[in-house]
């Protein structure tokens, strides 16, 4: 056995971007089996959380195993195991957030984050000689990554909504955060644990406060539009512009489908804002599952007397997270008749 893994070890030195082009194959094909709803798409989110709790008890499980088995398992072969683990989620992850992203938000911001993150994850002089050897930069990628994970995995294994899934996310992220950071700075009196705890605290406050900046990871858009008249078989080109004569007599449907996992149910809102300011919120209830998304709209009839001016349509989950944002401008002048595309 012991020969048999430091075969493995010499070839994964011997070829080190197997490593990285397995996780990203894996974490690819993970994203394109959900997507479609595949059964083995449960098993692979289940698999992946395993394997966090393997990282979570790495110590107290090689120590146990060297008891049983009176065998060491090679550093090396464990440090490798760890790097795939991070390549498997963040791939499994980066997916989703790229698709449910809204790119001219704070979004961006964590998207690109992830996005750097599996990057250093595949660079081995990045992985190993710039995150490794920073035990507290080390923590920060395990426990983000571990955060991502979550927010992917635990509404298509538990059917939990957006807003259940990021309470949960970032409680775990909280708990495992204080024992990382007691690790980097020790607890030697009260003081000290005592601001730890407030770090702590403060770590989780800030998560809760910049949630509108996290991208609902299994929520998406797939079709919108913005129309006077709405079929909801075929709905119509969205509609760039639309005159206040015509809003004001006909009133406006915001038209959206949403993409979700089978078995979730979910609350929504439509928030209208009118110059930047919200001026109504429309609560809905979707299900997850439909293959081109699950269709809904709301028929806005109620407008300012002087409507003329930029308007958005905000799709948010209850906690505040955007999954997607429609656009429309109201004119003084009647519109041609010729909807434009988006």
């Amino acid at each position: 056995m012991q020969h048999t893994i430091q075969r493995i070890l010499e070839l994964i030195k011997r070829y080190p971007g197997i490593i990285a082009l397995g996780g990203f194959i894996s974490g690819v094909c993970s994203f394109i089996l959900v997507n479609r709803g595949a059964r083995l798409a449960s098993w692979v989110a289940i698999i992946m959380l395993v394997s966090w709790i393997w990282l979570m008890l790495e110590n107290s499980l090689t120590q146990l195993f060297q008891r049983t088995f009176k065998r060491e398992i090679p550093v090396p072969l464990l440090r490798y195991a760890t790097q795939m683990i991070h390549q498997e989620s963040l791939f499994f992850v980066l997916p989703f957030f790229y698709i449910t992203t809204t790119w001219n938000s704070g979004q961006a911001i964590f998207t690109g984050l992830l996005g750097v993150v599996g990057l250093v994850s595949i660079v081995d002089p990045l992985y190993y000689k710039w995150v490794a050897p920073r035990r507290w930069l080390f923590l920060a990628m395990h426990t983000l990554t571990l955060f991502a994970a979550l927010l992917t995995a635990l509404p298509i294994i538990l059917h939990l909504t957006t807003a259940e899934s990021f309470k949960l996310a970032l409680g775990v992220a909280m708990l495992l955060s204080f024992p990382s950071l007691a690790t980097t700075f020790p607890i030697t009196n009260w003081r000290r644990g005592a601001a730890l705890l407030v770090l702590t605290l403060a770590i989780g406050g800030a998560g809760w406060l910049l949630r509108s900046w996290v991208p609902p990871a299994t929520l998406w858009l797939t079709h919108v539009a913005v129309t006077t008249e709405l079929n909801k078989h075929n709905p119509e080109d969205t509609l760039e512009q639309v005159s206040a004569r015509d809003l004001l007599r006909k009133g406006l449907y915001a038209y959206t489908a949403i993409n979700a996992p089978r078995g979730l149910n979910e609350r929504i809102y439509h928030v209208w804002q009118f110059n930047g300011k919200e001026v109504d919120r429309i609560a809905l209830d979707i299900q997850g599952g439909g293959d081109d998304g699950y269709k809904a709209w709301t028929h806005k009839q109620n407008f300012p007397t002087n409507p003329v001016g930029d308007w958005q349509v905000k799709v948010m989950t209850e906690d505040g997270q955007i999954v997607g944002v429609l656009r429309f401008e109201v004119t003084a002048d009647p519109v041609p008749d010729q909807a434009k595309n988006q």
